[in-house]
């Protein structure tokens, strides 16, 4: 049987445990934002800044790991990568003013970027069959997906018996395990012969050259803006803006008795209904154009927005939103990444997605640092949240004119 035949190989199932662990503890960070504002007195925006810094070196060190990853091999990467983030995780747990948690929060940002969608992603698609690559993609993103059902509640839960430091060690532990995974993480060079004869620069300066990688790169940016927003403030949205749950409801006779409590079951919800809107994304890409894709999904995402943000938060609007955006939350991930494949080959995929993943975590950190700021000034988040509407409609427009075929072809 030929090796490729399978979908479930030891990679894709190896990809899958490091993608659920480092998205794990990466989603749980917006329920640290009131305990530890509170135990210091801080403003929103400074742990918030944190935040925004880990998503910034995450997006800087995605297609430097990228690079690593295509030079000295893929476990090496995630290696230093899990070195890299529990280390963050420590120093970040004995941090006590918020210029330390803002220096330490870049080493987060990196580790995260080393076990992430970057190295990950390529090595698994690189590992897949033509047929299977798009559905390879899609459920090693939609691990991530259950990542963030576990990370929030399992830290708030966490944080009811163990202090916030505490709480990061546990984590930090986690990650450093998941080095013993990779002795089953073996992928072939699955590139053709033009692919190999090209170097890293040569294919660069063809994907810089053509405007669909620009386009691809601009579209991107909404989808870290959003993200990473609603994975930072979301609790603490929902906490302070949402009407009160009913005694004795649904939500308290299952042990959502408070706002808090919502706020992160709410990014666990997410996170669930995201698996399987990622699964279908996944599935598809394989029958239909991933532009439009793509394009349906930040229409989708915009009008989801606008609508939640216009009519009154109670506990069911947020229910409903976050199945609603949970749907569309990273099936972005499968498709962007299957389209670079499926544009400029398989070689340098790593880099070539982790240079428009730089995309995503610029906004990632406008998202984050923007919503900390203005909450400061104005008291709440709405303004904020309307920047993501408007930005979530460019990225819908602009992948319309992408040229979805491999640049090899356009060149012929």
């Amino acid at each position: 049987m030929d090796r490729n035949a399978s979908l479930f190989t030891p990679v894709l199932i190896v990809g899958c445990v490091i993608i659920l662990v480092s998205f794990a503890v990466r989603a749980s960070f917006g329920v640290f934002q009131i305990p530890i504002a509170d135990e210091f007195g801080w403003l929103r925006s400074e742990f918030s800044l944190a935040i925004a810094f880990q998503n910034l070196a995450w997006g800087i060190g995605q297609p430097i790991f990228g690079a690593i990853a295509e030079r000295l091999g893929d476990r090496r990467a995630i290696v230093l990568g899990a070195i890299i983030y529990t280390i963050g995780l420590v120093l970040s747990a004995g941090s006590t003013t918020p210029l330390e948690h803002q220096a330490y929060s870049w080493l987060v940002g990196f580790g995260v970027a080393g076990t992430g969608f970057g190295v990950v992603l390529a090595v698994v698609g690189r590992a897949s069959a033509d047929e299977h690559r798009s559905m390879s993609l899609a459920i090693v993103t939609a691990a991530g997906s259950v990542g963030q059902i576990f990370g929030a509640p399992t830290a708030e839960w966490m944080l009811t018996f163990l202090s916030w430091q505490e709480v990061f060690l546990v984590f930090a532990g986690t990650v450093l395990a998941l080095i013993l995974t990779l002795p089953l993480m073996r992928a072939p060079q699955t590139a053709g012969k033009a692919e190999l004869e090209e170097s890293m620069g040569q294919i660069l300066v063809k994907a810089l050259k053509d405007p669909s990688y620009t386009l691809i790169f601009l579209g991107f940016f909404s989808c870290g803006y959003q993200l990473a927003f609603v994975t930072a403030h979301f609790p603490a949205f929902v906490t302070e803006m949402c009407g009160p749950i009913q005694p004795g409801g649904l939500l308290d006779s299952i042990g959502i008795s408070s706002t808090s409590r919502l706020g992160a079951w709410a990014i666990a919800l997410i996170g669930a209904a995201n698996v399987g809107g990622t699964l279908l994304a996944g599935w598809a890409g394989k029958h239909y154009s991933k532009k439009y894709l793509l394009a349906a999904i930040y229409t989708g995402r915009t009008l989801a927005a606008a609508a939640f943000i216009i009519f009154p938060i109670t506990p069911t609007s947020v229910i409903v939103f976050s199945l609603v955006m949970g749907s569309l939350w990273l099936a972005t991930v499968p498709l962007t990444s299957g389209l670079i494949a499926h544009i400029y080959g398989l070689r340098y995929m790593g880099t070539l997605y982790g240079i428009v993943f730089f995309s995503h975590q610029l906004g990632s950190f406008l998202g984050v640092w923007l919503g900390g700021r203005m909450y400061d000034a104005y008291g709440d988040y709405t303004l904020v949240w309307w920047i993501g509407v408007g930005v979530g409609a460019f990225s819908a427009i602009v992948h319309l004119p992408v040229r979805e075929r491999p640049l090899t072809a356009q060149a012929a």
